[in-house]
């Protein structure tokens, strides 16, 4: 599949002059409520996707190809630009080279490598651990040198505000942005001092994971060069609690037309699974009339 299009479109965000938030998305039909509903790109969190792929929570279990299956899904059904957040990136430099290259295939309008220190080590305590500035700038590298299409949005991810404070998340930011990565992903930035801090050190348009009371401002949050504000992923929690309470409904001897959980219209199904494609394909192609 040609994915250019949606690749110059989230550019278009990224370089744009306003903030948007991205749908959380974590599967096809999630994807296509997204793209139906307006949004102008879709996030699959790397928490979401373990949880979609495996039922595991975000341990690092999940592997490259698991991720890139679960993007190929996403992306062939629908048009919506995808942000990716590649964690790690699987590895060493190495690595994370391979890591863009697959995700670049399977559609991927943009995606993150971050600097933290994953999987969690041995002897650990628990707590979030950076990797060396060095070691960061170098996955940085070689996640640029992975990519093929120009088109396609790297970010350097880094949670260092939060670990060691924003002084670091600064250099951090000045080192990738310097490395010529198109964006700086930014986690634990929780006051507008500290934004105001990181947007005047970098040239870079900016994506922060979470939006704090303070933050919660559209017109500051452009002004000061963010582009995505992500909002956590409720849809993914909001569909497992639905199927829970459904199933619990009908294990207690609920009947079906008295199920209380909302449910998708047999009109929304038909719109989402996109039934007329498949239907006009049948009359054309099987002699139905």
């Amino acid at each position: 599949m040609d994915w250019k299009d949606r690749r110059r479109r989230f550019r278009g965000v990224i370089e744009g002059g306003r903030c948007i938030r991205p749908g959380s998305v974590h599967d096809a039909l999630s994807a296509r409520i997204a793209e139906d509903l307006g949004f102008e790109a879709g996030m699959l969190g790397g928490s979401v996707a373990s949880l979609a792929v495996l039922g595991a929570p975000d341990v690092m279990v999940l592997t490259l190809s698991e991720l890139a299956g679960l993007v190929l899904r996403i992306n062939r059904a629908g048009n919506l630009p995808l942000m990716v957040d590649a964690d790690h990136g699987f590895g060493n430099a190495l690595n994370v080279r391979r890591t863009v290259e697959e995700l670049e295939i399977a559609g991927a309008a943009g995606l993150s490598i971050e600097d933290t220190d994953l999987p969690e080590p041995y002897g650990s305590d628990g707590q979030a651990r950076l990797l060396s500035l060095e070691e960061g700038v170098g996955k940085m590298r070689a996640a640029l040198a992975g990519r093929q299409d120009p088109d396609l949005v790297i970010a350097g991810r880094t949670s260092a505000a939060s670990v060691n404070g924003v002084a670091d998340a600064i250099e951090r930011a000045k080192a990738y942005e310097e490395v010529g990565v198109d964006a700086i992903f930014l986690i634990g930035i929780k006051t507008r001092a500290d934004l105001d801090a990181v947007s005047g050190a970098v040239s870079r348009p900016l994506i922060i994971g979470g939006v704090p009371p303070e933050l919660d401002d559209w017109d500051y949050l452009s002004a000061r060069g963010v582009r995505i504000a992500l909002q956590g992923h409720q849809p993914i929690a909001a569909a497992v609690a639905a199927v829970e309470a459904t199933l619990r409904a009908l294990r207690d001897g609920c009947h079906p037309s008295e199920i209380k959980t909302p449910l998708a219209s047999p009109d929304l199904m038909k719109r989402l699974t996109r039934a007329e494609s498949y239907e006009d394909m049948s009359e054309r192609t099987l002699g139905r009339k």
